[in-house]
């Protein structure tokens, strides 16, 4: 009974070390790189020509676009317009709008947006590049001052940019 049980646990890890080679593999990290095709990337400047600036905003974006291509990718981010792909682009939008009215007619929240044009450059393959707008906004209460939550609502607004941008690129979705 015994080396009937270590034979099944012998054929059982052989068939796993022969099969191995055949197993799906999945990434979840989102992107859908062809590394054999694909190993750098260049970001430009991403100015602020909004009517509304808020100053550390160009930086924040930038530096959350390059670390999440440096956390989600085995990309080299180098600083040459012919790199095998590119981004660039302008922070077209910043802009605040009343949403909720309260009783009073007054707004009870007030919406933060931010917009991004991104132009994506497929130097490889011309026919996937993109010139894109990608938008987001998180909403607080109207009793709060802007300057109070601006930083918070920035980073998070910069994360949502980051997540729509890296999935119409490089995620191909």
């Amino acid at each position: 009974m015994r080396s009937v049980r270590t034979l099944a646990v012998i054929i059982v890890i052989a068939m796993a070390a022969l099969t191995q080679g055949c197993l799906p593999r999945y990434t979840f990290n989102g992107a859908s790189i062809d590394y054999n095709t694909y190993r750098t990337i260049s970001f430009g400047d991403f100015p602020i020509r909004a009517a509304l600036v808020y100053p550390p905003l160009q930086q924040l974006f930038e530096n959350r676009m390059i670390d999440m291509i440096e956390q989600q990718t085995r990309l080299r981010v180098i600083d040459n317009v012919n790199s095998d792909l590119r981004m660039e682009g302008e922070i077209t939008g910043y802009s605040l709008s009343p949403q909720a009215i309260g009783e009073d007619a007054y707004a009870s929240q007030t919406r933060l947006t931010i917009t991004v044009r991104v132009k994506y450059v497929n130097n490889r393959k011309p026919e996937l590049s993109k010139d894109q707008s990608f938008s987001a906004y998180r909403d607080f209460s109207s009793s709060e001052m802007l300057t109070d939550v601006q930083d918070q609502l920035c980073n998070e607004i910069t994360k949502d940019l980051a997540d729509l941008i890296f999935n119409a690129t490089l995620g191909d979705w």
